[in-house]
């Protein structure tokens, strides 16, 4: 049991097979959120303890509140799986993860109750404040894993996170007319729209062309940080939202 943070866990720890060392001695420097998108908590939390799954994260955060670590924060959870920010392609050896009861798409993306949205709060700013987590770098699964994956998904409230300190966040612009940009467009516009995607930190080519790798990209911004309507669509306010998004960077880490 030895490095399980058994002071703030509020249920007994649950010991998860599926961790490995950190490679390379990389710091931890970033937390990923994610949601279970399993019908029940203990579900979840057996299926995150089973050999059988190959999948772990560090900590479990019940409907109720109740959050059980599985992991040691020292060793690697499989949480992220394959996975990408701002240069780095094994975000489980850097990261931290919390897997959310939640059922996510399949069971309809139910809100998530105020009690658990509470604990989770509570258990970022312990972890943050832990590992000197900047803002930018607390991620959606969705984030690191544009299209392959999807959670916490779109309900998720990241903006009641960033007022309680944790997270990155600007009020998204309000949906409008104008000019946009999809699938299938090409040039300098589309070039400048990767590059910015990119300097955030995700996953994009800069090719000049809104390819699929492209959509499913916007898709994932749009999921964190423009909820309203999620399309794959860069229209006006997803563009103003994240022209803001790199405006309020740290000085010199948007020009990274």
């Amino acid at each position: 049991m030895t490095g399980f943070v058994v002071d703030y866990a509020l249920a007994e720890p649950r010991v998860s097979p599926n961790f490995g060392p950190r490679r390379d001695e990389v710091p931890v420097d970033s937390l990923i959120l994610h949601y279970t998108g399993m019908p029940s908590g203990e579900g979840a939390e057996a299926w995150l303890c089973d050999t059988a799954s190959s999948v772990s994260s560090h900590y479990i955060v019940h409907e109720d509140g109740r959050v059980v670590q599985m992991v040691r924060e020292t060793d690697r959870a499989w949480h992220a799986g394959q996975s990408f920010w701002r240069g780095c392609r094994d975000m489980n050896s850097c990261s931290i993860g919390i897997e959310i009861v939640n059922p996510g798409h399949d069971g309809g993306l139910p809100a998530f109750p105020d009690v658990q949205i509470e604990a989770v709060i509570a258990l970022c700013r312990d972890v943050v404040d832990r590992h000197a987590i900047t803002p930018e770098r607390v991620l959606a699964h969705s984030d690191v894993a544009p299209g392959r994956k999807v959670d916490p998904g779109e309900r998720f409230p990241w903006e009641e996170l960033a007022a309680a300190g944790v997270g990155h966040y600007v009020a998204p612009s309000s949906v409008q007319g104008g000019r946009f940009l999809a699938a299938g467009d090409r040039g300098e516009p589309v070039e400048a729209l990767q590059s910015m995607l990119a300097l955030y930190g995700y996953d994009a080519e800069i090719n000049a062309v809104f390819d699929d790798q492209t959509k499913r990209v916007v898709e994932a911004f749009q999921r964190h940080f423009r909820q309203v309507r999620v399309d794959g669509v860069a229209d006006r306010s997803t563009i103003e939202t994240l022209h803001r998004l790199l405006s309020a960077l740290p000085a010199g880490l948007a020009s990274r």
